[in-house]
């Protein structure tokens, strides 16, 4: 893959090493090293998390790419989904009053998924204004099992409240971020993101971390209550 490099540091929000390693390795041989950002709390237990992380940092370290450990917080992760979910459908059907929304009937590639992607790619963005960088982008572009639209969307709203939120407390040192709406499926990368898989032995997980992706899979056990051995037919999210 070619592509014009940002000419400002990159922040990477990366949702695991099976589709972050190929992006990494792209950036990387075109002179562009950015900073991984981890913030994954739609994941659904502490130690899964950990677990995730603990395959991505290796790889990472083998570039020279350094790794930023948000804060996770499963339930913070809940509540906002929840909150912006019953916002946005208030909005569009006119609802009076509060309804709690069933997180659980929504369906893959749904609302839900958008929201999840809020959170995550906001917490990234608020880095970035008040670390320097000045493009954000991210590996959830990168799996064929989640909506390019749904990640661009969320993208491009993240950095936009971030850049709000700067600039309505008069913080004149934050950078300005920008949201890189890079496919990271084309160009090879999606052979090569499968290669890597297979030439680091990655812990290839078979959910996307929640635990409502984790019910819409059927033949999918959590890896943080199981042992589970994965091979290369495997389905990565």
């Amino acid at each position: 893959m070619t592509f014009t490099p940002p000419a400002t540091p990159v922040l990477l929000h990366v949702c695991c090493a099976p589709c972050s390693g190929a992006i990494i390795e792209a950036l990387c041989s075109q002179g562009v090293r950015p900073t991984v950002f981890w913030s994954n709390s739609n994941i659904l237990s502490a130690d899964e998390n950990v677990r995730r992380l603990a395959v991505l940092r290796p790889f990472a370290a083998r570039f020279g790419v350094e790794v930023i450990e948000d804060e996770y917080d499963h339930a913070d992760w809940l509540t906002f989904v929840r909150d912006q979910l019953e916002a946005e459908e208030s909005h569009v059907r006119g609802r009076l009053g509060r309804q709690t929304p069933d997180l659980a009937g929504y369906p893959e590639r749904g609302a839900r998924c958008e929201m999840c992607f809020r959170y995550r790619l906001l917490r990234a963005a608020r880095y970035a204004a008040a670390n320097g960088f000045g493009c954000l982008t991210t590996s959830l572009a990168s799996s064929r099992w989640k909506s390019l639209e749904q990640v661009d969307a969320a993208g491009s709203w993240a950095v936009a409240r971030a850049n709000a939120e700067a600039a309505g407390a008069g913080d004149h040192a934050a950078a300005t971020v920008s949201w890189w709406p890079q496919n990271w499926r084309k160009g090879g990368l999606q052979e090569r993101r499968s290669a890597i898989i297979r030439e680091e032995n990655f812990y290839n997980q078979t959910f996307c971390g929640c635990e409502f992706s984790l019910n819409h899979n059927p033949s999918g056990t959590c890896p943080a209550t199981a042992d589970t051995t994965e091979s290369t037919n495997t389905k990565t999210i």
